[in-house]
């Protein structure tokens, strides 16, 4: 084992908070090969694509340590589903809150009674923070006149400031709802009483179908509440014109006014929608054609490509005008013109099974956008590709705890000054950023 030597606890700690440490990561020198720095992007030479970028940049990155800022009042977050910035260089995050708290461990404040006397609370879902780390904004919640998620999904910001919001909650088991088994329980009894002496008891009603999110929502930058696209519950396959299916994540257009909707946790495809109006514009799925509600077989790294999607958990559009699609449950990444014309398509790590390898996916700041970065939560990682041939460039930090590494990085995004945030789903339930190297 190697040991830190000339250098002090106290030194380290003001390298940290200095915001400048950097950590070798050990497991990778251990396994006899060269060590790359956590928070910096490291290049694959093996690869001919990869020595190729090697030679014209390969971004890399450093992690900013204590960003961002505390929040207040004992707030934490849960599990992070979405990270934006907007036009001033904001950074917008959503998070799952109290549901994807424990309890026991991280939401003494929030049970009832409280478990703790001074710690921790929820943060509210949707923050702002500028890109010292401050808050800026706060807002989110169930509220007058709209459905709030029963799981939020991807958050996106558009060129007028207002604030979209994807619902992607999953059906509630049977009994979970108020009107739910209980009730039908009681119902039965009511038949019963009710019944003439000798007869049978009147059946019970059936409990109401099991809810799920279908919809988008857009706010003001102040959380005011503008418009609500489609309804929970409220389905029509992968063909409606009308009704989403558990969206996963958005994205904008602003030279076309249009808003990208990746339906794709309960149906299978992409959707276009008129920004200011909401209007169905078009819909496409994998390969460009016809989307279909029947799901593909599971995927098998040795098994041919599924003619469908198999999870839509993101969707970004570059500056050239093409259409980036995250097919998450097939580990593959596939390209469209904006009318839905397939363009091409890359798998990236084959070998993933379970969750899946292609989470999110943001654009270097670059004019071109040369270099796109991929979420791998599954490997706890981000993928650094080149866009223009989606071959595999670098990498960027691996599966841990401390700042540059990940648990679960489900979100990603670039800002206009080069640098990185990623959002952790499950127990990762944090954000970074990360600055270039220059």
């Amino acid at each position: 084992m190697q040991r830190c030597t000339g250098i002090t606890i106290a030194a380290l700690t003001g390298l940290a908070l200095a915001g400048a440490f950097e950590i070798p990561d050990i497991s990778a020198r251990a396994a006899g090969k060269t060590a790359p720095t956590i928070g910096q992007a490291t290049a694959k030479p093996a690869a001919p694509a990869a020595a190729a970028a090697a030679q014209t940049g390969v971004p890399g990155f450093q992690v900013e340590t204590l960003w961002p800022k505390p929040l207040p009042n004992h707030w934490i977050l849960g599990s992070v589903t979405g990270v934006a910035v907007d036009a001033q260089d904001h950074v917008w995050i959503i998070h799952r809150g109290a549901d994807s708290l424990t309890g026991r461990t991280e939401n003494g404040l929030g049970t009832n009674p409280p478990t703790a006397e001074n710690c921790c609370l929820p943060a509210p879902p949707v923050l702002e923070f500028d890109t010292a780390g401050t808050l800026l904004s706060h807002w989110g919640g169930p509220g007058q006149g709209y459905d709030w998620p029963k799981t939020p999904g991807g958050i996106a910001v558009d060129a007028k400031g207002n604030v979209w919001i994807a619902a992607a909650g999953w059906p509630e088991p049977p009994g979970a709802r108020a009107g739910g088994a209980g009730r039908a329980g009681a119902g039965g009894r009511g038949g019963a009483a009710g019944a003439a002496a000798g007869e049978p008891p009147a059946p019970a009603p059936p409990p109401p179908p099991p809810s799920h999110d279908a919809h988008i929502l857009k706010f003001s930058r102040t959380g005011q509440f503008l418009a609500q696209y489609g309804k929970p519950g409220t389905t029509d396959g992968s063909a409606s014109k009308t009704s989403f299916n558990r969206p996963a994540n958005l994205d904008i257009d602003a030279a076309a006014n249009e808003i990208y909707v990746a339906d794709g946790y309960g149906n299978r495809r992409v959707v276009v929608l008129d920004a200011n109006t909401g209007a169905y514009k078009r819909h496409w799925g994998a390969y460009g054609a016809a989307p279909e509600d029947a799901a593909p077989p599971a995927y098998e790294p040795a098994a041919p490509a599924a003619k469908q999607f198999r999870a839509v958990s993101c969707v970004a559009v570059t500056k050239d005008g093409n259409v980036y699609v995250c097919d998450r449950a097939s580990n593959r990444i596939q390209v469209f013109k904006k009318d839905g014309t397939f363009a091409q398509e890359m798998v990236v790590a084959k070998e993933t099974r379970s969750n899946g390898s292609v989470w999110d996916i943001a654009f270097s700041s670059d004019a071109g956008q040369r270099y796109m970065f991929v979420a791998d939560g599954q490997s706890h990682t981000i993928r650094i590709l080149q866009r223009n041939t989606l071959a595999e460039v670098g990498v960027l930090g691996t599966g841990g705890r401390i700042p540059g590494r990940f648990n679960a990085p489900g979100s990603v995004a670039t800002d206009s000054r080069g640098n990185l945030y990623t959002g952790e789903t499950f127990e990762g339930k944090r954000v970074q950023k990360f600055t270039p190297k220059r």
